[in-house]
């Protein structure tokens, strides 16, 4: 069953790290039998106080092939890029 990995973008503290970050990350995730759905800014909150900015939804075959992009060597050289720039975090979402 497919793994969805769901990125939230609260704010952004420097706009040219996360720019470098997001060019940067988007080739690994094909590396690892990822596709990344849908991202960006137009956002509508349905309910509650949860404010993102930015989001996107990466489609993975499996929560360990998710994982294995998550940790391997080349998202894990960028990921501070992001970590570093933003406020947010990623979620692994199991469809099964």
């Amino acid at each position: 069953m497919a793994t969805y990995v769901i990125g939230a973008v609260l704010s952004v503290k420097d706009p040219e790290k996360f720019a470098a970050y997001q060019q940067a990350a988007g080739p690994t995730v094909a590396l690892y039998g990822g596709k990344i759905l849908g991202g960006g800014t137009n956002i509508e909150v349905a309910d509650g106080t949860w404010s993102p900015i930015g989001m996107v939804v990466i489609e993975f075959e499996t929560m360990a092939k998710a994982k294995e992009w998550y940790t391997s060597p080349e998202y894990t050289a960028v990921k501070s890029g992001r970590l570093d720039s933003t406020d947010g975090g990623l979620v692994f979402l199991d469809a099964g």
